[in-house]
């Protein structure tokens, strides 16, 4: 028996059965790592199970009270063994990252402070283009009290990786850390600075005060009285922000990207500093974003909303943050027209306007923003879609409320889509507009149809706006069939609509309520009908594989006849030989039909090419299992 698990039964915390046990389960997890092609996967087995050998020896030993004594080979040989483990699994796979990162972790987690050092060491020198390496590292010295070494860390990391966002960001914390750390050291030690400048020591509660902090009181103002001046002057600029301002001109140097900025934004806005020097670095990053990023639409969000932080929703504050957030957005599109920008702008109205937006504005302080939105589209004789769907939006809005005439609101509407009438965002937000305030919008349905261009990404969505859920089933398919009409000569929309158009036919079938044979020989028909028009479709529209394969899916799901289901896949196999029979020889086999599904897939392979066939053979052979 190893001296070890002697000495775990000699204490009483194993019994002799459970340390042959024991024996037995290391056996198996060795002879699994000596085979020829060991796995990653039986390494980490075998270090899981001697992770929970030792939680268990621990928690025995709580449970028993066992008296503290001098430390034995049983008390750390678990954990030696786990390290042991790890240290084999990296010589087989010295590449896997993962695996180092939990190497580090459960080093770092048994308190081997000295080994995580070693391991970070080794794994840096294979691995140096690996950020989060850098980091673990660099937070195991931060923990330990050596922001020296963490700095030296994360400087050659960025050196290595100066592309990646989190590498500056962990550096800048640490120089945010560093400074807070320093502040509230003196804060403890109750030292303090005057307004000129100097540091002096002030008075502290006598509850608080021992001999240890008066003592480490005294040496820190010795040790700065001896500093003299330039240290002062070096210490104070420290307490600015000299070094954080330093890292993000560094960073934005290296690497001029919103995505960074995003980063930095968000540390230095939720970062516990000190109201002065969160001020002086919001100050300082905003120069840089406005400097680097002028015209970038998330740039333009990131200083805008600075403007209307969670204190300034209030009262009067509120009232002077939206207006200087509006003006700095108008300066800002008074030197561009970009539609991102223009998108930037939009929103903002949007957000603070609408009726469910997050803060109830006054009706003034509304009218005022939709007031600008009206004089900035005016004054550039804009064209852009975001804001005139904005000012659409929010003209109909007002015209609910009362605040302004919903016939003013409608003659907006249609100017804008006169304007453009190209766009499909604008034709949508008038025919919104129309419906919101109780307005036909069959004609203009029909222009907005033909005026739309088929290049906008929204095209697809103006012709099918006017079928919505609540309308009567067959009412709902006659409007398909006007539209698959209207569309001929357009695949790309023909194959939108007929996908609408299935949906809707699977709906609108009638399906057994009472269970009783009349109910499902309706259902049937109901089935066949349906087919039946599709067919009779086909014979007029385009009906490409995808048409057929979501009919053959929604049928699937309702438990459709095989002899439906049959027909739609002789329909759909001439469109896509592969999926058809693949979907059809899988429903066959989930059936009970396993013979007949494997006659299929030989018959279909027959009658295709050498990669169709492959491919079939491939996507059956992972359907079997």
């Amino acid at each position: 028996m190893l001296d070890e698990l002697k000495d775990l039964v000699d204490k009483k915390v194993f019994t002799v059965a459970e340390t042959k046990q024991i024996m037995k389960q290391r056996s198996i997890h060795e002879a699994t790592l000596v085979r020829r092609v060991a796995k990653k996967s039986d390494f980490l087995r075998y270090a899981s199970y001697e992770m929970g050998l030792e939680h268990l020896r621990r928690k025995r030993v709580e449970r028993l009270k066992i008296p503290k004594t001098p430390v034995t080979v049983s008390d750390f040989a678990l954990v030696r063994r786990q390290f042991h483990i790890f240290e084999r699994a990296l010589k087989r796979f010295k590449s896997d990252v993962g695996l180092w990162i939990e190497y580090i972790q459960l080093a770092k987690k048994e308190g081997a402070r000295s080994l995580v050092g070693r391991i970070t060491a080794r794994a840096l020198q294979l691995h140096p283009n690996v950020p989060s390496l850098y980091i673990l590292a660099a937070s195991h010295e931060l923990a330990h009290l050596s922001p020296s070494t963490a700095r030296t860390l994360l400087q050659r990391g960025i050196r290595l990786n100066s592309s990646n966002v989190e590498m500056w960001t962990e550096y800048l914390k640490m120089e945010l850390g560093f400074i807070e750390s320093l502040r509230r050291r003196w804060d403890v030690l109750g030292i303090t600075r005057e307004g000129t400048d100097q540091f002096t020591d002030v008075d502290m509660d006598e509850g608080t005060t021992t001999a240890g902090t008066v003592k480490a009181r005294d040496a820190e103002l010795e040790r700065l009285d001896q500093e003299g001046d330039e240290g002062t002057a070096a210490r104070k600029q420290i307490f600015d922000g000299v070094i954080v301002k330093a890292v993000m001109d560094s960073a934005v140097q290296a690497l001029p990207q919103i995505e960074l900025f995003e980063s930095f934004n968000r540390l230095i806005t939720i970062y516990p500093s000190s109201p002065t020097l969160r001020g002086s670095l919001i100050e300082h990053f905003d120069a840089l974003l406005r400097s680097t990023l002028p015209q970038h639409p998330r740039a333009i969000e990131i200083l805008y909303t600075r403007l209307l932080t969670v204190e300034n929703l209030r009262g009067r504050a509120l009232v002077e943050g939206v207006r200087r957030a509006n003006e700095m957005l108008i300066s800002i599109m008074s030197d561009t027209q970009e539609e991102s920008v223009c998108q930037v702008y939009a929103q903002f109205a949007l957000g603070w306007c609408q009726q469910d937006s997050r803060i109830n504005l006054d009706e003034n302080l509304k009218l005022y923003v939709l007031s600008s939105l009206q004089a900035l589209i005016h004054r550039q004789k804009s064209s852009s879609p975001s804001l005139l769907c904005a000012h659409i939006k929010l003209v109909t809005e007002a015209a609910q409320r009362g605040t302004i005439e919903p016939a003013k609101a409608l003659d907006t509407a249609k100017r804008y889509t006169s304007r453009v009438p190209e766009s499909a965002s604008v034709w949508i937000a008038r025919l919104t507009a129309m419906k919101t305030l109780d307005e036909n919008i069959d004609a203009v349905w029909r222009e907005a149809r033909r005026s739309v261009s088929p290049k906008d990404e929204h095209f697809a969505h103006v012709w099918t706006w006017g079928i919505s859920e609540d309308m009567v089933h067959d009412e709902r398919l006659r409007v398909y069939e006007v539209l698959l009409n209207e569309s001929v000569g357009d695949s790309s929309l023909q194959e939108h609509l007929l996908l609408g158009y299935v949906a809707a036919l699977m709906v609108s079938r009638s399906t057994p309520i009472s269970g009783d044979d009349s109910d499902q020989v309706a259902n049937k028909s109901a089935k066949a009908l349906n087919l039946q028009k599709l067919r009779h479709m086909q014979g007029r529209f385009l009906n490409t594989g995808k048409v057929w394969q979501k009919m053959f899916h929604l049928e699937a799901e309702e438990n459709g006849s095989a002899i439906v289901l049959e027909e739609i896949y002789e329909l759909w196999r001439t469109a896509n030989v592969v999926e058809a029979t693949i979907a059809w020889a899988e429903w066959l086999l989930k059936n009970g039909k396993g013979k007949e599904a494997s006659v299929l897939i030989v018959r279909s392979k027959g009658s295709v090419g050498q990669k169709e066939q492959e491919e079939m053979e491939t996507q059956w052979v992972r359907i079997m299992g």
